[in-house]
């Protein structure tokens, strides 16, 4: 009598997949690869995914898809925009895709947005591939350089009222955006009332680093405090910010912005109240 062997159905599968420690990643599955490179400073790729849409990885981390980037850009430039009571000239550190950009360009009030990204390929990509975040560098109050930031810093005479640093991981290249010394050149190039919003990670999966970019700051601001959000394809889901003030309180909004997908007046206030464990890590 003879004996068939069965095997599994062979499915062919592409995945990507960050991750965030040793013993934890996240996964998409890809539905369609759209375009992949190694730049200057970084790999770079770019994909259609089942569950979010078009995603952006560079070196392995994502930096946004195309169904949740809203709850991250959204919180960066609209909790400082919104606290400040003029703010006409803005600068955005990294964010090479456009999405934090083209937030930012929603505040009539401001007559100029600069941002530096070192890497020229992901800004040619997003203009390209991701027209939902790129569409923000045809806008005639933007100026786009392509270069080191923190030797633009120490060499422009610009003096801006908010500034967003939307950089990819602390590591290589972006290293020192999380010292006291950035700080202090970053400080050099804002107004008396200006304010300093930045990525600070989760505080599940980087707290060390956490911590070290809110201790940093507090070295070199008047005002400093943390909100946090959820942004559901970054490490935990669990994200927080650090906001620094040269004067007002960052954590009361002094108007409002439209069209949102997550961003109000009432989840900025809210977005300042701290469990007691990110608290107690912070302080």
């Amino acid at each position: 009598m003879s004996e068939y062997v069965t095997r599994p159905k062979r499915v062919n599968e592409l995945w990507l997949s960050e991750y965030s420690t040793d013993n934890l990643k996240l996964s998409l599955r890809v539905k369609n690869p759209v375009h992949s490179e190694k730049t200057e400073y970084q790999e770079l790729v770019i994909a259609d995914t089942y569950e979010y849409g078009r995603t952006l990885m560079l070196d392995g981390a994502i930096q946004l898809t195309e169904k949740d980037e809203f709850t991250y850009s959204e919180m960066m430039a609209h909790v400082p925009l919104c606290s400040h009571k003029n703010p006409e000239n803005v600068l955005i550190i990294g964010g090479g895709d456009g999405a934090i950009m083209r937030e930012v360009l929603k505040h009539e009030c401001v007559k100029k947005c600069t941002l530096i990204d070192i890497d020229e390929r992901v800004i040619a990509c997003s203009k390209e591939f991701m027209p939902f975040a790129g569409c923000s560098f045809s806008d005639s109050r933007t100026d786009v350089k392509c270069m080191d930031a923190m030797k633009f810093i120490r060499e422009t005479d610009e003096r801006y009222d908010v500034v967003i640093v939307d950089s990819t991981d602390p590591v290589d290249f972006a290293a020192g955006l999380f010292q006291s010394g950035f700080y202090e050149d970053v400080k050099r190039v804002m107004n008396d009332t200006a304010m300093l919003s930045e990525l600070t990670e989760s505080p599940f999966t980087d707290k060390d680093l956490m911590r070290q970019a809110i201790n940093e700051m507090r070295k070199v601001f008047p005002i400093v405090k943390m909100y946090w959000g959820v942004v559901p394809t970054y490490p935990s889901g669990m994200w927080t910010y650090g906001i620094s003030s040269m004067r007002e309180d960052p954590s009361e909004p002094v108007r409002t912005v439209k069209p949102t997908k997550y961003y109000t007046n009432e989840i900025h206030r809210s977005s300042f109240i701290l469990p007691p464990f990110l608290k107690e890590m912070i302080n």
